[in-house]
């Protein structure tokens, strides 16, 4: 979590960059057309070392004040609630360093205002937090969910991996949740809270999450110190000013209009739905074939850190742009074919999500979705000897818990629900131990010989396939808006073929129609 002045200038030269989390805009254009070169675009994030610029030093600002101290006493006393705003010279200077040094920075933490603090402010009430919290992510972050410091630390709320692994943040080389708004201000509320529990003291939890628990304690026991200000000479620099620049924030973003700072630009939430995707999805065609703005996209859904979603994704919550949204449910067929190593997603729920709940996904509650289930296609074998036919069966296993696994961790491991790992193991929370046997419920698919009239009932153009011994047939289910050339072209046949396969002489075809498709 550790934060310095550094950060700070470096997320007023970077926050412009929060409307292209993806990736600049021709850079866009060459994945486009180049998308087979798979660039991990959403993993652009910008950190001091590729800025490569000069960074201030705070100390060398001016000591003669040009704001009046007891101006400042009088704001600082007015504002205080629940944590304390003292005054102290640096915290000055850093009112003075945001009005005068980074004008810049102060005004896009006004305009972003609007997309993050009510997800802040909702979520510090349900863990009991003071509202005023919300500005600490403004010094972490500069309230930008892509930016990852030089000590690796990542999103809005700057956990490091291991940290954000311990909250529950899931990471691998495709999400990784430190990014994901929701989930991280879930993960920083109850970080935080502990951090009170230990100090009870808000001044020492602002600097504990800054360095650590562990130096704020060995501070104190250097200086024998109680409070921020008595053990302040043992602190590291940077956690130094930590606490005076969350005062000054907390002042620029209540007085900066006094200082002729202005939000000119506010920018607010994309409008969205939700899609819940399972298996491979590349989201640069998915882009292309839908409509979808590849940026707005990636506003949407920082946690995604490459173009693609893999193979064992499993009910990824995929955001959309609501304005799309009808479009991509009534040509849902074409669009995943076209971005999917199928046809058609398996299972793939296409979820209502109320567009103004940023933090709808963290509750646990099911969507109302249109299942799309994998039932275009039917492939069987059929051998005069054997037919056969395939049943599934429920295996009983068990995990043992390593060192930072979480539920959702073991569950996208399984390819299972939480819901369901948690029912099978008959756990009311979410908090697992190091060494805990959980009990695994898989389902298995068994080959069972079948009886040779198997395939009787069937609605088969060409019976004469029969004949044939161990040939592999593909089936069609003709659904509302296919035509034989779009099915044609989604599994790469000759129109003329198809339709001589089927008996077709015209072009008409019919809803739940079943059509051979040759393999």
């Amino acid at each position: 979590m550790k934060i310095s002045k550094k950060l700070l200038w470096l997320g007023a030269i970077c926050a412009g960059f929060y409307n292209t989390p993806f990736v600049a805009a021709g850079a866009f254009q060459t994945i486009l057309q180049e998308k087979q070169e798979q660039i991990d675009t959403l993993a652009m994030a910008v950190s001091a070392d590729e800025i490569g610029l000069p960074l201030p030093d705070l100390e060398e600002i001016g000591a003669t004040p040009a704001i009046p101290e007891k101006l400042l006493r009088e704001r600082f006393a007015r504002l205080e609630k629940s944590i304390p705003l003292t005054y102290h010279k640096s915290s000055h200077e850093f009112v003075e360093y945001f009005i005068y040094k980074k004008t810049d920075f102060t005004q896009t933490m006004m305009e972003k205002m609007p997309v993050f603090f009510p997800l802040f402010e909702k979520t510090l009430q349900k863990y009991g937090l003071p509202t005023e919290l919300k500005y600490l992510s403004m010094i972490e972050s500069g309230l930008n969910p892509k930016v990852i410091s030089r000590a690796r630390a990542g999103g809005l709320w700057q956990f490091m991996p291991a940290t954000g692994r311990e909250f529950g943040l899931y990471q691998d080389s495709y999400i990784d949740e430190r990014f994901e708004p929701v989930k991280a201000t879930d993960a920083a509320c109850r970080y935080l809270k502990q951090l009170y529990n230990i100090f009870g003291d808000w001044e020492l939890t602002l600097a504990s999450y800054n360095t650590g628990p562990g130096n704020i304690k060995r501070a104190m026991r250097r200086s024998h110190g109680t409070t921020f200000w008595t053990i302040y000479n043992a602190l590291p620099k940077e956690t130094r000013s930590y606490v005076p620049q969350y005062v000054a924030m907390n002042y620029m973003m209540n007085y900066g209009n006094d200082h002729g700072i202005y939000a000119k630009n506010p920018e607010y939430q994309i409008p969205n739905d939700t899609i819940h995707i399972n298996g491979y999805i590349d989201l640069v065609a998915f882009c292309q074939n839908s409509g979808i703005d590849f940026q707005d996209l990636g506003r949407l859904n920082p946690s995604i850190t490459k173009n693609l979603l893999p193979d064992q994704t499993r009910d990824f919550v995929l955001r959309v742009p609501s304005i799309q949204y009808t479009y991509l449910v009534s040509n849902r067929l074409s669009i995943m074919d076209s971005c999917t190593r199928k046809f058609i997603a398996a299972n793939m729920m296409m979820a209502m999500a109320d567009s103004c709940r940023t933090d709808s996904l963290s509750k646990g509650v099911a969507f109302p979705y249109a299942y799309v289930s994998n039932d275009d296609e039917e492939e069987f074998e059929d051998n005069q000897s054997s037919a056969s036919t395939t049943v599934s069966k429920t295996k009983k296993s068990s995990h043992i818990v390593r060192r930072g696994e979480t539920l959702q961790s073991i569950s996208r491991k399984y390819r299972i629900q939480v819901a369901d790992l948690k029912r099978w193991n008959h756990l009311r929370k979410s908090v697992i131990k190091k060494g805990q046997k959980l009990v695994i419920m898989k389902e298995v698919k068994e080959v069972v010989p079948a009886k040779k009239e198997h395939f009787a009932n069937l609605d088969q153009p060409e019976r004469k396939v029969k004949k044939d011994r161990g040939i592999k047939m593909r089936y069609h289910t003709v659904q509302h808006g296919d035509t034989l050339w779009t099915i044609s072209q989604r599994y790469g046949l000759q129109l003329d073929h198809l339709k001589k396969a089927n008996k077709i002489r015209g072009n008409e075809i019919k809803p739940g129609q079943k059509l051979i498709i040759s393999s």
